[in-house]
Formats: C-alpha cells, structure tokens, sequence
C-alpha cells in the first residue's frame, strides 16, 4: 500500500520516504524534506500508476540519452542532413546544456515553460526558441514510442514568446530586372539561368538534373532527383517535388545548343562541373549569378569595402532563389490556377504556395467586381 513515513537518516536529518509499489509491481521509494510535497507527490503517482502512466525516476532516460535516441531515429528515417544537422544543434547548443541531465520523468509542463523562458533570457530568438521547442517535443514522442516515458508535457505546454512575426514577401526581380539578366546570360552558363528563370527549379534540382530528364521535343523537365549541399545524390525534399515543368520556347533553344556544347560526363548531369560532378552551390552564387547580376547592372555599392583597383566593391542584389520566386510570379501571372502553380513548383502543401505567394493572387478588381455581383443578384 502506498503511504508516506518518516526516517531519520544517519546523519540525523529527518526526511520523508513516499512508499508506492509501481505498475510492475515492483516497491519503490521516494525521498523529500517535506512531508506536504511527499503527499502531493505520492497522490500524483497513485493516480499515474492506476492509469498505467507512470515511469519511475530510476527506470526513466535523461534528457540528453532520449535526444541521442531520437536523433538516430531521424538518421534511421532518412530525414535530410541539413535537418538532422539543425537538429543536432537544437539538442548540443540549446537542451543539453539547460536539460541535459533531468530525468524525462522530472519533467512537466511547468518546466518547459521555464526551460522556453530560460532560452529568451540567454538571448535566442524567439523563432529560434520555437523551433528548440519543437525538438525537444519530438525527444518526447520518440521516448513515449519506445516506452521510457508516460506523457509529453510539451503537448499541453503553450510557449509564446515575442510578438508574432509579420509575414515578409520573397524578393521578386521585376521585368525589366528580368530582362537585363536574360540579357547578360550568355555563354555556357545562359542555359543554366534560363532553366532556373523560366522552370523555377530549386537549385539542388538544377544541379541534379540529368539529360534522360529532359525532354527537348516537347519541352518538358521531369524533375526526379536532387543534389545536396554536401553533394549528395537523393530524391526532392518532397513527394510533390517530383513533377514535370514545361519549358519557355528560349529555354528549349538554350538548352539545345547546350547539350551540343556539353560534354556528356558519365553522371549524364545537364549542368556539370569542368570535372563533370555536381555543380558546388556556392560556385553557382560567386562564380555564375553573382557576375551575371553585376554585369546586368543588379547591384549596389559596399563604399566600406574595397576591390583592388580601389573603387567600391559591387554586391549583387538578388540570392539565387529569386530566380524561382521570377518563375512563380510569371506562372500566377498567366493566371494559372494555385493548385497548378503548388504543382509546378514543388509545394508540399497548397499552404506553402499560398504563403509565400498569396499576395500575387490578390486581384482588387476582381474582389470589387464580384461583390458587385453578388449586390446585383441579391437584389434582383
């Protein structure tokens, strides 16, 4: 029977043992200074036991071993190494330092309240803080599947911090911006740009594409795979991310005279490196499109900085993901529907699509013509 009893320890000092037998049927013992907190303690855990919720102190996982299970169950998953990178951060940098050594069973909602709180404190940001608490949720899940916890107290744990964030729109190069790019592509790169201005493929997508993908007779990339920031040969980010994009008359003809030009490695890459493997990312962005942006006349003047003849250094104006934003706005601006431009360029989700480019769908006109309607038939 579960009870509460005085000892007197050794050294003299008088504690307070919570007897209880746990759902095992195994006797355990819990030591407080106080015997109110005894009680409260022990009528908690009666109740856990008669759920079958309850995990003893001694059996449970720290924290920090519960992480290390669940960031190998995200290798075991497959999940990509940029993810499972920013994870590892979220568990070495943020929970480990602060959690590390709890016991999961020590923990409840009250603690991840504080643990958030901490964080702000020491200065993270508050998207960065949601996003550690995101994790660390995800530790719990992982130790309730393979048993060593009874409760997620992230699950009921309402952490807000800061103000909510306005939505930003993506930097979009207008037509005549466009037109200056399309202008300054030229030579064995113009294919590339093209590709990437008028598919709006991802750029990971651009430097995984191979010839058997791409269908220069009816003008259509299939894309299938996709090359990491570390060279990685994998699937899209997304089952949606496989999907067939048609091609702007100029980009066929790029790409044709691109293929003549090209030497077919063994990878069959449309896009390859001198040694014929994938492009490095950061070689697109310092080597291709930031020249091209600044031969273009896309881009301001750092007068902080110096290039060797002295004059101010030129910093190009857009990143390279502008291209596939130019690409979503000539889409919608065809009027083609979101669900085909969610298709086209890739979204997970019709959400994704709508959040990012929803302010491109806006028509006030139309908004002011159809309640005019609406007016008309009503009153008809």
């Amino acid at each position: 029977m579960a009870k509460v009893r005085k000892r007197t320890l050794p050294s003299g000092k008088t504690v307070w043992l919570a007897d209880y037998t746990d759902v095992s049927g195994q006797r355990r013992f819990k030591q407080f200074d106080k015997k109110s907190v005894a009680d409260d303690w022990l009528t908690k855990v009666k109740r856990d036991v008669q759920l079958g919720t309850h995990v003893a102190d001694s059996t449970s996982l720290t924290v920090k071993e519960a992480a290390t299970l669940w960031l190998g169950r995200c290798a075991d998953a497959g999940l990509e190494r940029s993810t499972r990178d920013a994870y590892k951060q979220h568990v070495d940098l943020h929970i480990v330092p602060f959690l590390g050594t709890k016991k999961l069973s020590q923990i409840g909602t009250p603690a991840v309240h504080a643990f958030a709180d901490e964080l702000v404190k020491e200065g993270r940001s508050p998207a960065m803080v949601k996003r550690v608490i995101r994790s660390l949720g995800a530790i719990f899940v992982e130790a309730r599947r393979r048993g060593s916890v009874a409760t997620n107290p992230v699950s009921d744990a309402r952490v807000k911090v800061g103000e909510r964030r306005k939505s930003t729109r993506p930097e979009i190069p207008s037509k005549p911006e466009l037109r200056a790019i399309i202008g300054a592509a030229t030579g064995k790169h113009r294919a590339l740009m093209l590709t990437a201005l008028f598919a709006g493929l991802r750029a990971s997508e651009l430097r995984g594409l191979r010839w058997p993908c791409v269908d220069l007779k009816k003008g259509v990339v299939s894309v299938r795979e996709r090359v990491d920031a570390w060279g990685e040969v994998g699937a899209p980010k997304s089952a949606a991310g496989e999907r067939d994009v048609p091609l702007a008359p100029m980009a066929i003809n790029a790409l044709k005279e691109h293929r003549l030009a090209t030497q077919n490695g063994p990878d069959g890459l449309v896009f390859p490196s001198a040694e014929g493997t994938p492009l490095n990312h950061q070689n697109i962005i310092n080597r291709i499109w930031n020249p091209l942006q600044i031969a273009a006349g896309l881009f301001t003047l750092d007068r902080e900085r110096k290039d060797d003849d002295g004059n101010p250094v030129k910093v190009a104006k857009y990143n390279f993901h502008a291209l596939r934003h130019a690409a979503a706005s000539l889409f919608i601006e065809q009027k083609l529907s979101p669900k085909r431009v969610q298709t086209l360029m890739g979204h997970s989700s019709i959400t994704v699509t709508f959040d990012t480019y929803g302010h491109l769908f806006e028509d006030a006109d139309a908004d002011q013509t159809a309640v005019a309607e609406i007016e008309a038939r009503l009153l008809q």
